[in-house]
């Protein structure tokens, strides 16, 4: 058993296609067929069930490539451990970010954490958050940007800050005028949403327990794929929808006048680093993680300053 056969399983598992699994370890489709093949043989079990489609590994397959994906990780950390020893910051770090965090988030700390490290190749994927998860289990990005807690079992979360989830009124709906509001104030069929997978829109849903309806009083159904689209929305046809507090930045006064807060909690999004439990890239993470906390002013780090809404 060798770790280039350990590599051939799991790309196979990840891309569920022995082409695609070849393509992605830059040898050909027989070579990688063989190797796994002579795996099977030498473990005297089969890995993958090559009569389904979809490609499906067996149930002891299944055993083996999770374990394979963790020497592969350990491995890894070898090269880490001989780089920290060097002081050398460098290799490629995958980072996926959820769209309702990209505009806001991203142009903050990367350009002076790709400055800081000239050394580290950095590849930034925008994910929805369950895309995200799938793709740190399988090994295609190393870390994600998202709100949490997400209290998946093979994840671990590093909270960043806590950004407050502000209300965005059109000049003329009552709630830009009402001096007390609380999250049942929003729970009203005016209330326009982002479209299903993202989880700004679960956190909305969760703060005031409403999920639209065929009672809405909108002049037309639509669920928007970034918050911008839906200022614009409200700004034009009127209603209320949810903004996190960095959407702020850079805002015109005349959009900063139709911004508005709860006055009965202080609702808060929790934004993490995530990364899978056998992550090897520490130091590049904690480095990112430093860069990200540098990036934002102290009074978004305080958690303790608001309530922290569930995602589930």
């Amino acid at each position: 058993m060798t770790l280039t056969q350990l590599e051939y399983i799991v790309a196979v598992d990840t891309y569920r296609h022995f082409g695609q699994a070849a393509e992605s370890c830059f040898i050909t489709q027989p070579t990688l067929s063989m190797q796994i093949k002579k795996l099977e043989e030498d473990l005297e079990i089969i890995i993958f069930d090559r009569s389904k489609h979809p490609l499906l590994p067996t149930d002891v397959g299944q055993r083996i490539i999770d374990q394979a994906r963790i020497v592969l990780k350990q491995s890894e950390e070898i090269n880490n451990i001989v780089k920290d020893h060097k002081n050398q910051v460098s290799g490629l770090i995958r980072i996926g970010i959820i769209p309702t965090m990209a505009p806001y988030i991203l142009p903050a700390f990367i350009g002076n954490y790709k400055k800081k490290y000239p050394n580290i190749l950095i590849k930034v994927y925008e994910q929805t958050t369950d895309n995200i998860i799938n793709l740190l289990q399988k090994d295609l990005i190393d870390v994600g940007i998202l709100a949490t807690p997400l209290r998946e079992e093979k994840i671990n979360e590093k909270p960043v800050f806590y950004e407050e989830m502000l209300i965005y009124t059109n000049p003329s709906h009552p709630l830009h005028k009402q001096a007390e509001i609380t999250p049942k104030d929003i729970a009203t069929p005016d209330l326009w949403l982002l479209s299903d997978g993202h989880c700004f829109r679960d956190q909305v849903i969760n703060l005031c327990s409403y999920a639209g309806g065929s009672d809405s009083q909108l002049p037309f159904q639509f669920e928007a794929g970034s918050l911008e689209t839906l200022m614009n929305i409200v700004d034009r046809e009127g209603g209320i929808t949810l903004i996190p507090e960095l959407a702020k930045e850079g805002m015109s006064e005349k959009r900063l006048a139709n911004v508005r807060a709860f006055t009965s909690i202080k609702p808060l999004r929790e934004v993490s680093l995530v990364y899978s439990r056998h992550f090897a890239k520490h130091k590049l993470i904690n480095l990112l993680w430093r860069e990200m906390r540098d990036s934002f002013p102290a009074e978004l780090q305080k958690g303790e300053r608001g309530t922290v809404v569930d995602l589930r």
